[in-house]
């Protein structure tokens, strides 16, 4: 049935209307009217193309359908670009069903959502996914994608086990591209050695209260330098880890100074420091799987200087010693001392013979070449190769494998530390008392003053022709917390009260009440 009203081009009344879209087109010179197919308001959707029922131009799916078909496509995607398998795919699917009550939904919100059922669903089946991987992958916030977390946790009324950082460090040293050119072999001596020292950062609670990635990522970049596999830097790691780099080189230093903290107890440990504690690592390692092996109480570890000797002597390559043969190297080694050499009053004191020291010269002079027989290599000055020394590290302590916590601190690995917070907080604490004695002095002082006596405070006095202020050092300087403590101690707080530093909290009972008063 053609239309009465003209077309917009031709000005012919040969309109009619279409069967699939309802757009008015001319017969005559085929031109689809604009704006001819505008519907009546439904349930507060307005526009063109918009029926009840319908989603669109071209479709027979409703609303809901189409909603469901795109959550699914999203799902699937964020399931292939975290590499889940079928099986972990479908709990992820499940448990969004279960908390959108089959709705699904669209936008940026439900992107969040699937990012969190996959971290809850690999989290409860013990394979840790970083977070910070999650929120890389789905596009959002950490925080934002932790919220989520906690609310549906909440809402399936769940208990997640606690975060295993030993697993972190196996999965991020099996896939982050940075090893993946390391050999199997090495891979393998790598992961012992970094689980042994993961789990060494948890007994020194190093781990307390951190964020567990940029721990994994300290760890990772330490054992690669200790194995010189030179093409590993904190700076790559840390992008592959998405974790910030500052971060992971603040847990690099806490990790140093650990082991430099272990290596006091050794001969030398007195020259260790944190930018050689490199050089001493496989003596720092080798000392701390010994003490992780021997019972805590019931084993000493020492080193007799017979033994030692000996030990140097057996092997072809100095520095590294193996101390679970050391009764077979001393009976190799006995031949260079001569019978009761050792007196019983004084063991580390022994008497060689000329003879024996000029054997034991040339047999070191003939291990030296035979290094250099082995490993032509110049030597760089100030360089040390850490390939040779591979008996340092025998991977038999119970520490290279994963532990349970009342395990792990039982074990002793030669030190037993404070935690970090707790270290600075007693610092801060003896130096605020500090700051109350100096404050009660200066208080004393003012109260009574000494005649013609010098004054240390800092003051203020104007200058003559200007109107702005100098400030003239007359000793100490005082800080805006100096001063807080002399107004304190004034409404006679207590001293234990402001040693924990919680100055406003202080100032609001006992100052500012008073005024308001």
């Amino acid at each position: 049935m053609e239309s009465s009203r003209a077309c917009e081009r031709c000005r012919k009344r040969t309109l009619v209307p279409d069967d699939e879209t309802g757009n008015m087109v001319c017969t005559s010179c085929g031109i689809i009217q604009q704006f001819d197919n505008f519907q009546a308001p439904t349930g507060g959707i307005t526009g063109t193309y918009i029926r009840l029922g319908t989603s669109g131009t071209g479709t027979i799916h409703d609303y809901k359908e189409t909603k469901i078909y795109h959550a699914q496509n999203l799902i699937d995607d964020f399931m292939f670009k975290l590499e889940f398998s079928a099986q972990k795919s479908q709990e992820v699917r499940l448990l969004i069903e279960k908390v959108t009550d089959g709705e699904y939904g669209q936008g940026d919100w439900f992107s969040v959502l699937i990012g969190a059922c996959s971290y809850i669903v690999m989290r409860k089946d013990q394979k840790m996914m970083p977070i910070v991987e999650v929120a890389d992958t789905v596009g959002c916030d950490v925080y934002e994608l932790g919220r989520m977390i906690g609310r549906v946790v909440e809402f399936v009324d769940l208990k997640l086990p606690e975060f295993d950082i030993v697993n972190a460090f196996e999965r991020a040293m099996k896939s982050i591209p940075s090893f993946t050119d390391v050999a199997a072999d090495l891979v393998k001596r790598m992961l012992q050695q970094g689980v042994f020292l993961v789990q060494c950062l948890i007994k020194w609670f190093v781990t307390t209260g951190r964020r567990p990635m940029p721990v994994v990522a300290a760890v990772l970049v330490f054992v690669a330098e200790l194995n010189q596999v030179n093409s590993v830097k904190i700076e790559d790691v840390a992008m592959e880890l998405h974790v910030a780099t500052s971060t992971c080189r603040l847990r690099y230093k806490e990790l140093l100074e650990r082991l430099v903290e272990v290596a006091q107890v050794l001969p030398w440990g007195k020259d260790v420091t944190v930018k050689n504690i490199l050089r001493n690592a496989p003596s720092v390692m080798q000392y701390m799987e010994m003490k992780s092996c021997s019972r805590r109480g019931k084993q000493r570890f020492s080193c007799d200087v017979e033994g030692l000797v000996g030990d140097c002597l057996s092997k072809d390559v100095g520095y590294g010693y193996d101390t679970f043969n050391m009764e077979e190297d001393c009976s190799s080694s006995s031949k260079y001392f001569e019978p009761n050499c050792l007196p019983s009053d004084c063991p580390d004191k022994f008497q060689i013979s000329h003879e024996c020291l000029t054997l034991i010269y040339s047999s070191y002079l003939e291990g030296i070449s035979a290094i250099d027989v082995v490993n032509p290599r110049k030597r760089q000055k100030g360089t040390l190769d850490l390939h040779g020394y591979t008996e340092w590290w025998s991977g038999k302590s119970e520490m290279s494998k994963k532990m349970i916590l009342k395990d792990i601190l039982e074990k002793d690995v030669g030190l037993d530390a404070r935690p970090p917070s707790f270290n600075r907080a007693c610092l801060s604490r003896a130096e605020r008392r500090e700051k109350i004695k100096a404050a009660k002095l200066r208080i004393l002082r003012i109260m009574r003053p000494r005649i013609g006596g010098g004054n240390d405070l800092a003051v203020f006095e104007p200058e003559k022709g200007r109107k702005k202020t100098r400030k003239r050092k007359c000793g100490v300087e005082i800080e805006w917390e100096d001063l807080i403590i002399e107004t304190l101690l004034l409404h006679n707080v207590k001293e234990e009260e402001i040693e924990t530093g919680h100055y406003n909290a202080l100032l609001d009972l006992h100052v500012f009440a008073h005024v308001n008063e």
